[in-house]
Parts: structure tokens; sequence; C-alpha cells
């Protein structure tokens, strides 16, 4: 199974706003890749930002796909690769 980008901004926006306690439309998501640094998204919510790591992200996917496709899955299964867009494959 592959989740894409679109997926995973979804993914980062409902986790982002269950945590805040705000509708998944008040978060804004761009996501990044840095070959020094790895995975990263830009979370913004009111106007204010703040970054998370990779491994948080892969936390909103496994919630995500717990939530739509109602199977869990261990980060261990999961990994984010980018080409023209970022994607996640999810490992049996």
């Amino acid at each position: 199974m592959t989740l894409s980008q679109q997926e995973i901004i979804n993914a980062i926006c409902e986790h982002i706003a269950e945590r805040k306690g705000i509708s998944p439309n008040q978060v804004t998501v761009q996501l990044e890749w840095e070959e020094n640094l790895g995975f990263s998204a830009e979370v913004t919510i009111d106007g204010r930002s703040h970054y998370i790591i990779e491994a948080n992200m892969l936390e909103a996917i496994e919630r995500y796909i717990l939530n739509h496709y109602d199977r869990r899955v261990f980060r261990s299964q999961l990994e984010l690769d980018v080409e023209d867009e970022m994607f996640c494959i999810v490992r049996e």
C-alpha cells in the first residue's frame, strides 16, 4: 500500500487538529525533505508556524491508517520517500 503526498498532508492535519482541539481545516502543512536533515513538515495554525520531525509525521500516518483504513501498522512498516512528490510505503 502507498499513501500519496495529499494523504500524508491530511494525516498530519488531522493529527495536529486532534491534539490541539481544532478543526483540520485550520491546519496547513508544507512537507519538506533535505538531504542532510531528512523529512519534516512545517505546520501552520492561525498564522503561527512550527516544524515537526519525521517521527511525528510517522505517528500521524499510523493514526491516519488506523482511522481511514482500519489497519494497525507500526512505524517499522512505514517508509517515507520522495521522487516528484513525497509518498509513504506501507509494508505488510
